[in-house]
């Protein structure tokens, strides 16, 4: 197990508060971790496109992709284009829907097309598109889960998708098998743990009940391109908290 091709990111959503406060220190710090990359989360810091790049690059840090709400993508995406190309960002992700499409009677097809019409402009500036999913996704419609029917009705060309394990267990999904139905789908995995207990609360990678391995390779054997460590809400100081998770998955040899 462990495979040192699959780099591992942090998403800056878990570091959120001192980001705000900080952003280029915090920077500094998940780099003296040992992170490889960062996924980025509508904070930008303030800083220019090539500013962005400069720092990342002084701290040897990448860029590994970039969570973008759907109507910024829809109405902003020459822009983000214009400013993750010189990132080199390998991946816009829609990291959820709006709450109306889980409500009510959605036209799938319709949503298809528009996230295949975003994922062609990422294309042909070179970059992926994917979509991130929470505990919705892994409901059913009829027979199938609706991730699945999403995924039916976009091009897999166009359309990659970034599984969540916290939010696929806490469902009731299994990750590993859902990988292994959708194999080459998932070029990026979001490495988010559950504490025991009835509240299912996040918890550092290692430190939860869900068993990475069997996800870790699976996604390695696909083919999966970057690792990335989230936790939504820390008990412990968020940058402890990162720290510990790149801790863990070293040890468990993933890392």
């Amino acid at each position: 197990m462990g495979n040192a091709r699959i780099p591992v990111a942090l998403q800056l959503y878990t570091v959120r508060e001192e980001a705000a406060r900080d952003f280029i220190g915090t920077l500094r710090r998940i780099a003296a971790m040992g992170y490889a990359g960062v996924q980025i989360s509508g904070n930008m810091g303030g800083l220019s496109a090539q500013e962005m790049k400069r720092i990342l690059s002084d701290l040897g840090l990448r860029c590994a992709g970039a969570h973008v709400g759907l109507m910024q993508l829809e109405n902003e995406l020459s822009s983000l284009l214009d400013y993750y190309a010189v990132l080199e960002c390998p991946y816009l992700v829609l990291p959820v829907l709006p709450r109306e499409f889980y409500e009510g009677k959605t036209d799938w097809a319709a949503l298809g097309a528009r996230l295949n019409k975003i994922g062609a402009a990422c294309r042909e500036r070179g970059m992926g598109f994917a979509y991130h999913n929470h505990d919705m996704e892994f409901r059913r419609l009829g027979d199938r889960y609706l991730w699945d029917i999403i995924l039916d009705h976009t091009d897999p060309a166009l359309v990659k998708g970034e599984l969540d394990t916290y939010w696929a267990v806490y469902a009731g999904a299994d990750p590993a098998a859902w990988l292994e139905e959708h194999p080459g789908r998932c070029p990026l995995l979001h490495l988010k743990d559950m504490a025991p207990g009835p509240e299912r609360a996040f918890a550092e990678v290692g430190e939860g009940i869900i068993d990475f391995k069997p996800i870790c390779a699976r996604f390695e054997a696909q083919g999966g391109e970057w690792y990335v460590v989230e936790q939504d809400l820390c008990a412990r100081p968020p940058l402890e908290s990162a720290a510990l998770s790149l801790r863990h998955l070293r040890e468990g040899g993933i890392a």
